[in-house]
């Protein structure tokens, strides 16, 4: 066998059935990789650090011969590292393997070689991750049909959303990319956010997935967020694009919708209930934002939870206003209730899940 080195498309394809390994160093994949690649670092972050000062202040002979003695070290190592990977991560074709670095030049290459001669039939990206980014970038160019779930806050978009993919919709859930709920209580209950960088190729993934699997379906359902989720930020171009499309609201009463919140954020911490309500106080106003967290502390939640609906409902209704064409575009849904049983959603009324 021979390692092969493949572009990004064949490389993507592949990617589906095979395992993925990222030979970067642990720094370089901790800040940004693709999305289902394993880290299986050549060198160590400090290792990177001497060999680039080698090939700076050296010459790049100085360099290549410091790699080759960290390679030498790591030679037994590796083969072992990538079948305890493939063992524990069934489910995947055990023969063939995807290697890459960052140009797709010496790290990925001695890698591929020493994989190859263990057994292993070994593509390596041509390119390397670098190539990947410009891909992903790529994908934010790109014109999609995409359809708007919209609503006020507890209107459970993100439970309908997930109904409508199980029902084999394409659907794109913009806050579990982001692990983040888009408000000031948006990170309860999360992990951490991701870094942009890896926020935008789960992203890129999930459009070109999307669009490629849809089965003669060519929209992508989304719900209706903020210009930013948390601390990241949505590709300009995509914005600009969910911003013109079709948006399908869900009409739902307030009180209705106050029930929804209160049972899924009434769980959580008063102190972190109170932190999140200072982050918008400047918005909230001062008084507001008092009587929201005394009522809290009083454990009249329902109160506190009245205050802060009515503040994002506004804060939404003038964002909503503000779309160009939003006469144009505004399909206004009247449902009666939030159900939730068994932990789906559905709503009564003109809407469901499956329409």
């Amino acid at each position: 066998m021979a390692v092969e080195q493949i572009d990004i498309e064949k490389f993507l394809q592949l990617s589906q059935e095979c395992f993925v390994f990222d030979v970067r160093s642990p720094e370089e994949y901790l800040h940004a990789h693709i999305p289902q690649a394993k880290s299986l670092p050549l060198f160590t972050d400090e290792q990177r650090k001497i060999i680039g000062t080698a090939y700076k202040q050296q010459s790049r002979q100085v360099a290549v011969k410091k790699g080759l003695e960290f390679f030498s070290e790591r030679m037994r190592i590796i083969p072992p590292e990538v079948e305890e990977i493939i063992n524990v991560n069934k489910g995947k074709n055990n023969n063939k393997v995807l290697v890459h670095c960052w140009r797709g030049g010496m790290r990925s290459g001695a890698v591929g070689w020493l994989l190859d001669l263990y057994g292993f039939k070994v593509y390596t990206l041509k390119g390397g991750y670098k190539s990947f980014r410009k891909w992903a970038l790529d994908q934010f160019t790109k014109e999609y049909k995409i359809k708007i779930l919209g609503g006020f806050t507890g209107s459970g978009k993100t439970d309908v959303l997930n109904e409508m993919h199980r029902k084999g919709k394409s659907v794109i859930d913009l806050e579990n990319l982001a692990n983040h709920k888009g408000s000031a209580f948006g990170s309860l209950g999360e992990r951490a956010q991701p870094g942009q960088e890896l926020f935008e190729n789960l992203l890129a993934l999930e459009l070109f997935k999307n669009k490629k699997n849809d089965q003669g379906k060519d929209e992508i359902w989304m719900e209706d967020e903020s210009r930013h989720i948390g601390s990241l930020g949505l590709p300009g171009t995509l914005w600009d694009q969910m911003r013109k499309s079709p948006v399908y609201f869900l009409e739902i009463p307030f009180k209705e919708r106050l029930e929804y919140i209160v049972s899924t954020y009434g769980k959580f911490d008063k102190k972190m209930l109170v932190t999140s309500i200072m982050k918008i106080q400047k918005k909230l106003g001062g008084l507001e934002t008092k009587n929201a967290i005394n009522f809290l502390l009083e454990d009249n939640i329902e109160e506190s939870f009245s205050i802060l609906l009515r503040y994002y409902d506004k804060q939404y209704n003038n964002s909503l206003q503000k779309r160009e064409n939003i006469e144009e575009v505004l399909n206004k849904i009247p449902c009666k209730t939030v159900d939730i049983n068994n932990g789906k959603i559905f709503f009564s009324g003109e809407v469901r899940a499956d329409d």
